[in-house]
């Protein structure tokens, strides 16, 4: 018999050290987890203002949602591809149970490398590029493949200084540090939403320093601000990677694009014809210069529970790219094993098919119809109301930077609506309010700024 069946199983917990044999750790398990494991604690901000809001509903208040990462119809219920939802019910039962190949369905990888480059990569092929994909747990897990196979432990991945909460722990899981540069450049910039000046310089402090270079850049359709840049601006931002990379040939150099929202974007697939235009000036290639895309069919196939992405790899060196191949497959196996198989079938059969790819598209546009009609809504009361909410083009937020983001959100609660602060600024997520309720957010942001 154990100490706790011991007399009535009534024991107060103030007594179980004693009962137990030893001392209660001051943190509850701290003696039975390791130091990064320690520093996982708290609940995640996004999800419990979500939680606010939803308790503000039960409570019978008219509540507005501006605080959920997911697109809703303008009725509140979740926004549904329904030719995604119609495909999914008429897989076959084996597509649900079998397990994918490690490394992912053949279609399904074909199809990642297209949604990402689009209409180029018919182009870049032409011009003798190589890709990979590897398939992966949502655009989460390709994000993971990248911060654990292409910097050494100890080097700092550079991102805006404006970016998703959860890099940080992607990073610091991994053993990398993070360095950052100001989301937007200097009144006069050449580039109006791209901070060359200080870009070039960190990325020129890093590869003196480190034997990697990563730079992570959610573009376009930014989380959290929905900033994209221009033409321009990726191109700058293009060259000066490739200039860094031409001058330091020992040190790998690699640029991520974070694609989580591009495909509701209004140039979903500008970084292919970025590439094509250095590529046809003749800008040589260096041999330590890597592109690759972070893809993640969460939004754009309104799928976020069957986390299925990719990570592609571009280089026109194949031998690069199938020692990638054999990197990512590895690291998935030893990781999650295989990602998901159903959406990677559903996808490929989708898409692979005129008919219900010309579907999903009109879909896919009426879905951004009600992101542009919001964002139109909200900058233009917000210009009228001297709300200075960021620049924001893309996808499914906007941002308004503030010294103090708790106590503005804070405010707006008291008029029940619910938005998130992060770091630097509020996060107001467009993409979960309702159409008629957009303009009271900005009014509301208007009176609590005042």
């Amino acid at each position: 018999m154990s100490p706790l069946d011991e007399g009535n199983g009534s024991t107060p917990q103030g007594q179980m050290g004693n009962l137990l044999g030893w001392a209660m750790d001051e943190a509850p398990g701290a003696s039975l987890v390791n130091a990064l494991a320690s520093t996982r604690q708290g609940n995640d901000t996004i999800f419990g203002w979500y939680a606010r809001y939803l308790a503000a509903k039960e409570e019978g208040h008219d509540a507005v949602n501006g605080t959920a990462g997911i697109l809703l119809e303008n009725d509140g219920t979740l926004a549904i591809n329904n030719v995604v939802d119609r495909m999914l019910r008429e897989a076959p039962a084996v597509e649900f149970s079998s397990y994918a190949p490690l490394k992912g369905l053949p279609d399904f990888l074909d199809l990642s490398i297209s949604l990402a480059l689009g209409e180029h990569r018919e182009t870049m092929e032409s011009l003798g590029f190589s890709f990979v994909s590897t398939a992966s747990p949502g655009g989460s897990g390709a994000l993971f493949l990248a911060a654990n196979n292409l910097c050494e432990r100890g080097d700092a991945i550079l991102l805006r200084d404006r970016h998703w909460g959860p890099y940080a722990g992607f990073l610091k899981g991994c053993g990398l540090e993070m360095a950052t540069w100001p989301l937007l450049p200097e009144e006069g910039s050449e580039y109006p939403y791209f901070a060359d000046k200080a870009f070039e310089t960190i990325i020129d402090q890093l590869a003196e320093k480190q034997s990697t270079v990563m730079v992570w850049l959610n573009d376009p359709a930014h989380n959290p601000t929905g900033l994209t840049m221009t033409a321009e601006g990726r191109r700058a931002a293009l060259d000066i990677m490739m200039a860094s990379a031409s001058k330091r040939p020992d040190v790998g150099h690699t640029l991520l694009l974070d694609t989580a929202y591009s495909l509701y974007a209004n140039e979903p697939h500008g970084w292919g014809q970025t590439i094509v235009d250095a590529m046809e000036d003749g800008t040589p290639w260096p041999e330590n210069f890597l592109i690759t895309y972070a893809l993640s069919l969460s939004k754009s196939h309104t799928a976020y529970g069957l986390r299925t992405g990719a990570l592609i790899g571009i280089h026109p060196d194949q031998d690069v790219t199938e020692r990638l191949r054999d990197v990512f497959g590895t690291t998935g196996r030893q990781t999650w094993s295989a990602a998901p198989r159903i959406l990677q079938y559903t996808a490929a059969q989708l898409h692979g098919n005129e008919e219900s790819a010309e579907a999903w598209a009109a879909e896919r546009d009426r879905l951004q119809g009600l992101l542009t009609e919001r964002r139109d809504v909200f900058v233009r009361t917000c210009k009228e109301h001297d709300v200075p909410v960021n620049p924001t083009h893309d996808g499914f937020f906007a941002w308004l930077e503030h010294d103090d983001p708790e106590k503005i959100a804070e405010a707006c609660a008291q008029h029940h609506v619910y938005l998130v602060p992060l770091r630097g600024g509020i996060r107001i997520g467009l993409c979960a309010m309702p159409s008629n309720a957009v303009e009271r957010v900005a009014k509301t942001l208007a009176t609590v700024l005042n």
